[in-house]
């Protein structure tokens, strides 16, 4: 039987996300195989950890592609990008909190990418004059990563309705950057 390496990593995530503490037995039963073959592909914590990483910048990297962040309204675009990162937002809400992967200087050059474009997205927003200038884009990009977290934290709780995953997301980032139009 082959190990389906993508499959062991979404049950590490899904664990990992409600779980941050488990312990490798945790993982390697949460993805139904033995802890020697779990350690046979991931040498130990940190190794599972970064390949969680990729897995996680890759999918990010394909939701803002598929969002076309450039085309149409700000508005428009963000709630593409909602729907698109909905299907891995468990692993990104993992990793966004996974602060070993923010220290150091070997920081993964996929996270700057991503930051990037996100940044460049509420910037076009802000020049087009759909979102406010008083909030940087660093700190929207921040608060969008925080918000998909946070949303799929709530559905996998059983707070929230997952069905409302995106609406919650979209409306509360949106009511929060939308440029009141003064009169």
């Amino acid at each position: 039987m082959t190990l389906d390496r993508e499959q062991v990593l979404r049950s590490a995530a899904a664990l990992l996300s409600r779980k941050s503490t488990a312990t490798m037995d945790e993982v390697a039963r949460a993805a139904g195989i033995g802890r020697a073959t779990l350690h046979r592909h991931f040498a130990g914590r940190d190794a599972l950890v970064k390949a969680l990483e990729d897995l996680g910048i890759q999918e990010f990297e394909a939701a803002l592609d598929a969002a076309r962040l450039d085309e149409g309204s700000c508005e428009e675009g963000l709630r593409r990008l909602i729907a698109a990162v909905e299907p891995s937002a468990g692993l990104m809400s993992f990793l966004v909190n996974e602060n070993q992967l923010f220290e150091g200087d070997e920081v993964n050059e996929g996270w700057n990418r991503a930051d990037a474009r996100v940044s460049a997205f509420f910037r076009r927003g802000q020049e087009r004059g759909e979102f406010r200038i008083d909030l940087t884009p660093a700190w929207l990009t921040e608060a969008l990563y925080g918000l998909i977290g946070t949303a799929a934290w709530s559905v996998q709780a059983g707070r929230v309705a997952a069905q409302d995953f995106p609406h919650m997301i979209v409306e509360l980032l949106l009511g929060g950057v939308r440029r009141s139009v003064e009169r």
